[in-house]
């Protein structure tokens, strides 16, 4: 036994000799360790490399402090692409004892491939990589990496300096000659890496790559199948290869690759992200939306992936969402000309013609060869009504491109906004000729002869679309429009109807047949339309948000809230359904409801600028402006151009009462969009409450010189400013100017308002007689002519007016009130039934309860009457002439003291109303 101590005392001595000149390396293998490595690396040989990994793994466990166990483990990471783990073992294999000229060369690879380009140079000093051709070779990489690539290339050279024929090194100067654009410099040096290692695989990745650069698509996918023939489980070359057959169209061979690739590595974003591109050149963009949110979730700033989401999120409608992320993208590669294009056509789509032309600029200050940039930035003029400088765009696009159709439609569609009818109905009419087989350009000839009001042209226009396209449905559904322009309402019915039998799910022509249905007051007809398109296609929310609206004009809210709901309930993944029902729970007051809906629609769309704007509304309308400001400040920071987020934040500051915030919040609305109307709206109505009327005046001006309708609307608003400040005429001025530009029934009654308080209301008679005479299905203006001679007191006139409304509105509550008045007035017997239709149709508006109670007063019947008073004060109780109708009917009940004590109060107030001295008068009688 004492011997054998001693035999071990003698062996550990030996050991711990040996290591002091071998290093610790192999001195704690026993047995099993080096059968378990032989094992991996005889799976390794055979490309077994999921075995293999396992022996690795074995080994390791059956001896952790096996120094080589480690090396061989992180080399074998290092071949599959798993530089994390790769990482992890060769350092601590290091630590183990390995030489750093073994461990270290594994080591930098696995740092390159995480992007740690810096570190690479910090541990691969200049003095360890000087006698290594590999370590100098890692060198040249990370700095070239980094930009610095003088410094890359020598370390390249000094490499073949020590090892000629390192293919690696020839491929890191392929790369610097590709960098520069030296494309035969990359191919020469690439053919010299191939044939100093022919079987290279990381060689053919290199060819594969510069000749897609090259759009050498077919001789790339020869080299990407010669890198899957010397190393079949290359992690990257199936994902490469499946790029190129994407941009081949070669789609079923992709996806192939990329099964093939997901197998490899079952969790690499980089596969999620290429089976997103697959799915979205497939048209498959709700596929491709779910790929890539997961890539995002793990890899945020990932370039292409942000470029590829906000594609996506502009194909599926997401345009709020798609400028998200273009933005985002652009702050990185502001050069990006596609990125550009995509995001200008986002806010395009959402109305931004201004934000467009601002991020088009950049792209357009060279003399620009690209007809797609031109025709957009001819587009956001367009929308500006800027129609001079859209000509000119477009007409430089259709030069480049003269054979494209939608340049030539946009062309012609700019003319016809400058007035030029000739030009612009030639270029339409030359695009439809073009591309027959499209309904664009066809469609926006049509429309055009339609609004020139040319029926006959527009219906030949419609009717040779119909020929071309036999099958399509809207092409009779254009028809039927201008037959329904012509009057020709039966033949516009039938067309409808024959858009409906091509495709019955076809909503433009159901809707178009049920507004036919409603006119002719079959409104149980219209239902059934829905009902049978909702048969054909039971989750179409179009149809039953149809519905809703039809519940909804018939007054039936509960009827509506159920087909919203259905909507939403159909469409779980729509978010337009949802917000949709979002806001008619907000209308209908069930504001709790609204916010439950609003927080669920955020969980799932935190980034969805429209359901933020939602859960702000809900959150104020619960009376939680606290939360609404946090929401606010997200819409804002997600939207940081946007002149609207600014004016949600303006308006929930002003509920917090913090004035200053508001105030800055209104001012950086106007910087960012200066002819954004409803952010100088806010600001001439702060100006205004601060009792700076010149400067609310300065700012409607400073709009009047926007281009297109933000102009016009500078004068609306200054003749608004004008009236609130009591400066009728000028207002009048103002009004006169915006109803030149714009004529619409709104500004025109602002006008005749204008007129009556400068005393000159006769000079309105002429221009609403003129209205009416060109819309005589306008019951607004008719109306408010109507009340003109009410207020002048020529009832019969008036009566013969409100009259012919009625005919045409026979529910509309305001005229019945005023017609029953004005019977009252004339002690027509019709007043009493008049009255109470009004009523019936209204519910309980004061005015209307007001005028039904003085008609019942004025017949004796104060029992009904006084109620209804009562109720009508309780609403409006700032209303001089109810709260006098009330003492009346109070004293002819005989309730004299209840009239003294309505008229003490009404009188008290000093403020003069139209019955003021009937009042006084009543008093002195009680």
């Amino acid at each position: 036994m004492p011997s054998l101590a001693k035999k071990h005392k003698l062996t550990a001595a030996v050991c711990g000799a040996f290591l002091l000149g071998a290093g610790l390396a192999g001195c704690h293998r026993d047995e099993s360790s080096a059968s378990l490595l032989a094992e991996a690396k005889q799976y390794q040989q055979k490309g077994d490399q999921k075995a293999a990994l396992i022996q690795f793994k074995n080994a390791v466990e059956k001896n952790p402090q096996d120094g080589e166990a480690r090396l061989a483990l992180g080399m074998h990471y290092l071949d599959m692409s798993d530089n994390v783990s790769a990482e992890k073992e060769l350092r601590k294999a290091a630590s183990l004892g390995i030489a750093p000229q073994r461990s270290l060369p594994g080591l930098a690879k696995a740092l390159l491939g995480q992007v740690q380009y810096q570190t690479v140079l910090d541990e691969v000093t200049p003095a360890l990589a000087a006698n290594s051709a590999e370590l100098l070779v890692a060198r040249g990489d990370a700095l070239l990496a980094l930009g610095k690539g003088g410094e890359a290339k020598q370390a390249y050279e000094q490499a073949l300096a020590l090892k000629a024929d390192n293919a690696e090194a020839y491929i890191g100067l392929a790369r610097l000659a590709m960098q520069d654009k030296d494309n035969a410099a990359a191919h020469r040096y690439a053919d010299e890496a191939a044939a100093k290692a022919p079987n290279n695989a990381e060689v053919a990745m290199f060819k594969g790559a510069l000749l897609r650069t090259e759009g050498k698509l077919d001789e790339a996918l020869a080299a990407y199948d010669q890198v899957l023939k010397l190393k079949p489980d290359h992690r990257f070359a199936h994902l490469d290869r499946a790029y190129v057959e994407i941009s081949l169209n070669k789609y079923d061979a992709a996806q192939a690759d990329l099964v093939a690739a997901r197998k490899i590595t079952p969790n690499n974003p980089l596969v999620l992200y290429t089976q997103a591109l697959l799915d979205f050149n497939q048209g498959k963009f709700a596929a491709a939306q779910e790929s890539l949110q997961k890539v995002l979730r793990v890899a945020p700033d990932h370039p292409p992936t942000i470029l590829l989401a906000g594609a996506t999120e502009l194909n599926l409608g997401s345009t709020q969402q798609a400028e998200q992320h273009l933005r985002k993208y652009l702050e990185n590669d502001p050069n990006n000309v596609f990125a550009r294009k995509l995001l200008a056509q986002a806010q395009l789509k959402s109305a931004q013609p201004n934000n467009a032309a601002a991020t088009l600029a950049p792209a357009l200050k060279e003399a620009s060869q690209d007809p797609q940039l031109l025709a957009m930035a001819g587009q956001s003029a367009m929308q500006t009504r800027d129609f001079k400088n859209a000509t000119a765009y477009l007409e430089k696009a259709a030069a480049l491109a003269p054979k494209a159709a939608a340049l030539h439609t946009s062309l012609g569609l700019s003319h016809l906004g400058q007035g030029d009818r000739e030009k612009g109905l030639s270029e339409l009419e030359l695009a439809a000729e073009l591309d027959p087989k499209s309904s664009n350009a066809a469609v926006a000839l049509v429309q055009a002869q339609l609004s020139m009001k040319n029926y006959d042209k527009a219906l030949a226009a419609a009717k040779a679309l119909a020929k071309q396209q036999p099958d399509n449905p809207q092409a009779q559904n254009l028809q039927g429009l201008v037959l329904l322009a012509k009057g020709d309402r039966a033949a516009a019915r039938a067309t409808f109807e024959q858009a409906v039998a091509l495709q019955p799910t076809f909503f433009p022509a159901v809707a178009n047949l049920a507004r036919l249905d409603l006119v002719d007051k079959k409104p149980d007809s219209a239902r059934q339309r829905f009902e049978t398109m909702l048969a054909k296609d039971p989750k179409n929310a179009e149809a039953m948000t149809a519905m809703a609206d039809l519940a909804l004009l018939q007054k039936r809210t509960a009827d509506a809230t159920t087909w919203l709901e259905k909507a939403s309930d159909a469409n779980p993944d729509a978010v337009a359904p949802a917000l949709r029902l979002a806001g008619h729970y907000l209308e209908i007051k069930q504001t709790a409801k609204a916010l439950t809906l609003a927080r669920k629609l955020y969980t799932a769309n935190a980034g969805n600028p429209d359901v933020l704007d939602l859960l702000g509304q809900a959150q104020l309308a619960n009376n939680a402006p606290t939360d609404a400001l946090e929401t606010y400040s997200k819409l804002a920071k997600l939207l940081p151009k946007s002149a609207l987020a600014q004016l949600r934040l303006a308006h929930v500051h002003h509920q917090l009462k913090n004035d200053a915030a508001s105030a800055a919040d209104v001012k950086r609305a106007v910087e960012l969009q200066p002819d954004f109307v409803p952010a100088r709206g806010a600001q001439i109505q702060l100006a205004l409450s601060q009792g700076k009327p010149d400067e609310a005046i300065a700012a409607a001006r400073q709009l009047q010189q926007a281009k297109g309708q933000s102009g016009v609307a500078g004068y609306v608003l200054e003749g608004d400013a004008q009236l609130l400040l009591k400066r009728p005429a000028l207002a009048v001025a103002a009004y006169q100017k915006a109803y030149a530009n714009a004529k619409s029934a709104q500004l025109l009654l602002k006008l005749a308002e204008a007129l009556k308080q400068a005393g000159k209301a006769s000079d309105a008679q002429p221009l609403l007689a003129q209205w009416q005479k060109e819309h005589p299905e306008d019951v607004v203006v008719a109306l408010y002519a109507a009340e003109s001679q009410l207020a002048n007191k020529q009832f019969k006139t008036a009566i013969a007016m409100l009259e012919d409304v009625v005919k045409r509105a026979p529910n509309h509550a305001g005229a019945l009130n005023n017609l029953a008045w004005a019977y009252q007035q004339e002690k027509d017997p019709r007043a009493l039934g008049v009255a109470e239709q009004a009523y019936k149709a209204g519910g309980e508006i004061p005015q209307i309860m007001d005028t039904l109670a003085w008609v019942l007063i004025e017949k004796g019947d104060t029992n009904r009457a006084l109620p209804l008073l009562q109720k009508a004060v309780t609403l409006a109780p700032e209303s001089h002439d109810i709260r006098y109708h009330l003492a009346y009917g109070l004293s002819k009940s005989g309730d004299k003291a209840g009239a003294r004590k309505e008229l003490d109060k009404l009188l008290s107030q000093n403020k003069r109303f139209a019955q003021e001295e009937e009042a006084r008068s009543l008093l002195k009688t009680l």
